[in-house]
């Protein structure tokens, strides 16, 4: 799938102006946000996108913003994170992510080696490193456990490793699903059934944990179906969104009879936890 990269540059540019500008242009078609010191990107799949919608809002902002869009060909994302030099990440001083290029590391209680693509699944956004975490400081024996959004299946697989019973990976993106499927083999997980689509998907099983990173406005569409799968005394991870998307996202799910238990964040963005009674 070919993607659209729309870069937004903000002067002044701190964390509450790209809150702000994220919240506005959220109810868009946008996949995924990525940023770097000098933008905030987003990522719309496809190669029409209407400009002048994304300037129309942007105008109206008490800041400005700089707007500028780049087709990104379907292509080997390796290659790119390769040449960009990115660096074997350590979580919670307990699990390493690298590749496979990478030879100058130091070992780990866990370890995953993935190709990384277009999912953006490295562990390097926040929200990644979040869930990973909390993740890390669970008792995931003999679970069985579902990856919303599993981008390059990092989530899941670390479940895994954390001995989960099986994990089922969901993602809407064929990179990613391709990514998951083959990150899972590069790290002999074998109790990881991936799958290409959304909620729809989901059916008559149920699992005792949930992790959804997405999109807010995905999240709470998609909430009374992970209540529907989730079984009584099941937790629920929700992450992919800011911290001020919190009260919307918590109204959703107290409206569904789960209840909050807690929440973690890291400049700006957060894992929201909740558990179904």
């Amino acid at each position: 799938m070919n993607y659209t990269q729309i870069s937004f540059k903000l002067t002044p540019d701190n964390p509450e102006n790209r809150e702000i500008l994220v919240a506005m242009i959220s109810g868009l078609a946008f996949e995924s946000f990525d940023e770097s010191e000098e933008q905030l990107m987003g990522y719309i799949p496809g190669e029409t996108i209407d400009l002048n919608e994304i300037r129309e809002i942007t105008s109206i902002l008490p800041f400005s913003v700089q707007v500028e869009n780049e087709m990104i060909p379907d292509k080997n994302w390796n290659e790119v994170w390769e040449k960009n030099y990115f660096k074997p990440l350590l979580i919670g001083n307990r699990c390493l992510v690298r590749a496979p290029f990478h030879t100058d590391y130091e070992p780990a209680e866990f370890e995953l080696v993935i190709e990384p693509k277009m999912a953006f699944g490295t562990g390097n956004h926040e929200t990644t490193t979040l869930v990973a975490e909390q993740i890390l400081n669970m008792d995931l024996a003999d679970k069985t456990v579902l990856d919303m959004g599993c981008g390059t299946g990092i989530l899941g697989m670390l479940a895994s490793l954390k001995g989960a019973k099986s994990v089922t990976a969901i993602d809407i993106d064929t990179w990613s699903f391709e990514s998951t499927v083959e990150n899972a083999r590069l790290n002999n997980i074998f109790n990881l059934e991936a799958k290409l689509g959304d909620a729809s998907l989901l059916g008559n099983e149920t699992y005792e944990v949930i992790f959804a990173n997405i999109h807010k406005n995905v999240i709470i569409n998609d909430l009374p179906v992970y209540e529907s799968v989730l079984q009584s005394g099941g937790k629920l991870y929700l992450s992919g969104f800011y911290t001020h998307d919190m009260p919307d996202v918590k109204a959703k799910a107290e409206s569904l009879g789960l209840q909050e238990t807690g929440f973690q964040e890291n400049n700006s963005w957060v894992v929201y936890s909740f558990e179904k009674p």
